[in-house]
């Protein structure tokens, strides 16, 4: 395989002490954010830029990639034993995980949790070794009217597929729309939307609304739904699940390996969606469907795959071509940004110290979450009992000060708080983030990818149906935009057809008629 020798070599960047002790660092620390109900991976990373702005480039990709597929097995643990998902891609689990945990089985939950996470995520590792070269080389043929395709399907993937309300989705990824024409026009050098403020010429910096929104908003919003008490958790014991047990979730493991790497590299999907689908499949696929949620093992075992599976292969398209597929990737974008590296076709080739490096860190980052995430079960359900109230102002205050020390601005710190206030009314009103960070990110990229296209084409727009890849990824735009209106259609016709029923009652009728006659 032509991806293993690379590969070695990646296992030589992470064994370098530095990068081994953050890998370890970055996956402690996403098992703890897991463990936390409200803040989540995204608002993590987001908070920690500015810390890894004086890392080697490698380190913090490491630590940050760490604290993303470490937050989806720490999720897991207040799921079983509190029936508090302590992040959104651990929803699901809390249906049969707390309900093993009620028959005294949480110690079978979190091992075949912890055993299904890490075969999941393995799996995913190499699928990521050895499809990411491949879709670089495809990736080479990509021109500014791919792009402006590929960036366009994006953004309505992220607003229609996401998780919640599409129209709130929609008017999400609008606003990050319109957030992403502020500053100088690329092209002509005009100002938008500033003001006559000199401080957004340049635009709003990527790390205040990420910041903010993620950050401080999720702060204010997890004060405000704080739980005055904490339900006490279920005892662990007999970790390591029966063979019966094995044998009963093998397939669901399988299936939510695949299923979670296809999720995880389309735009809109991720952990979350993952999770979700697989525990809708298993259950579909159930002979005796009515044991989900009353702790069958496979309702545990297949979204906790998936959500692993997908956290490693939303790294594709980032890595490959620049383009984030969740909200945390968009965030990880913002950290290569400043370390001064462009995700793209040519970071397999340019950087590979940085791409293998990254991708071997994986597999020992999920050998330590194996060894790790039992043995410290009791030590963060006790951090779940310290105050909302001590532990937001002291985030809150490394938020502001993380963004004042990369610029030295007051400005940034205003901008955060601006986010905040908007991050949290998103929240509260049932609005998803997401999609407006992932929109503001692919923006960008749009409009000059759009703009360069019109150029290349002289004004005809027809030129994008000219290139194979940007017709096909149009076509796939038209069917994805077209979809719910011709679902609403086809439910619509279906109701006005007659139905069977009063047919066979009117023929019924008839029979009754005659027979009186």
């Amino acid at each position: 395989m032509d991806f293993l020798d690379p590969m070695i070599n990646g296992f030589g960047v992470v064994a370098q002490p530095t990068n081994l002790l953050y890998c370890f660092v970055g996956v402690t620390i996403g098992m703890l954010i897991g463990v936390l109900p409200g803040l989540g991976p995204t608002a993590t990373i987001a908070i920690l830029l500015p810390l890894s702005y004086g890392m080697e480039p490698v380190t913090a990709i490491i630590m940050l990639a760490g604290i993303y597929y470490g937050a989806q097995y720490g999720g897991t643990i207040t799921s079983v034993l509190l029936r508090l998902p302590g992040e959104a891609s651990t929803v699901v689990t809390v249906f049969d995980g707390y309900a093993l945990a009620k028959q005294g089985k949480a110690g079978t939950a979190l091992g075949i949790s912890a055993i299904g996470s890490f075969i999941g995520g393995t799996l995913a590792i190499f699928g990521l070794a050895l499809f990411a070269p491949i879709v670089a080389g495809y990736a080479l043929d990509f021109g500014p009217p791919e792009y402006a395709a590929m960036t366009a399907l994006g953004v309505l993937l992220v607003a229609t597929v996401g998780n919640g309300h599409k129209l709130k989705s929609v008017i999400a990824a609008t606003v990050g729309l319109l957030l992403a024409t502020v500053g100088r026009d690329i092209f002509t050098g005009t100002p938008r939307f500033t003001f006559g403020n000199l401080a957004l010429m340049e635009g709003i910096g990527f790390i205040a609304i990420a910041m903010g929104v993620f950050g401080l908003g999720e702060i204010i919003y997890n004060i405000e739904q704080r739980h005055n008490k904490v339900s006490a958790p279920a005892k662990v014991a007999n970790v390591w699940p029966s063979r019966k047990d094995l044998k009963q979730a093998s397939g669901a493991i399988g299936r939510g390996s695949v299923l979670g790497f296809a999720l995880g590299v389309l735009p809109g999907g991720g952990a979350t969606l993952s999770s979700m689908v697989a525990y809708s499949i298993e259950k579909r696929r159930a002979k005796e469907p009515e044991r989900f949620g009353r702790g069958a093992i496979e309702g545990v075992a297949g979204p906790e795959t998936a959500n692993n599976a997908a956290a490693t292969s939303s790294f594709i398209p980032l890595l490959t071509l620049g383009i984030p597929a969740n909200a945390t990737m968009a965030i990880m974008l913002g950290a290569l940004l400043i370390q001064g590296i462009t995700p793209g076709p040519q970071l397999v080739s340019d950087q590979p110290d940085l791409f293998w490096g990254v991708i071997s860190s994986m597999f020992i980052g999920n050998i330590l979450l194996l060894i790790m995430s039992i043995p410290l079960v009791g030590i963060f359900v006790k951090i779940l009992r310290v105050r909302e109230g001590i532990l937001a102002p002291i985030t809150a205050l490394i938020t502001l000060l993380g963004v004042y020390t990369i610029n030295n601005s007051t400005f940034d710190m205003m901008l955060v708080i601006i986010f905040g206030v908007l991050g949290y009314l998103m929240k509260k009103f049932g609005f998803d983030a997401g999609p407006l960070v992932l929109a503001y990110v692919l923006g960008g990229l749009l409009e000059s990818s759009f703009r360069q296209s019109m150029r290349i084409f002289d004004g005809d727009a027809t030129g994008f149906l000219t290139r194979p890849i940007s017709a096909t990824l149009i076509a796939m735009f038209l069917v994805v935009a077209l979809l719910p209106v011709i679902q609403k259609l086809w439910k619509h016709r279906r109701h006005q057809l007659p139905h069977e029923p009063n047919k066979v009652t009117e023929n019924g009728r008839e029979a009754q008629a005659t027979k009186d006659d």
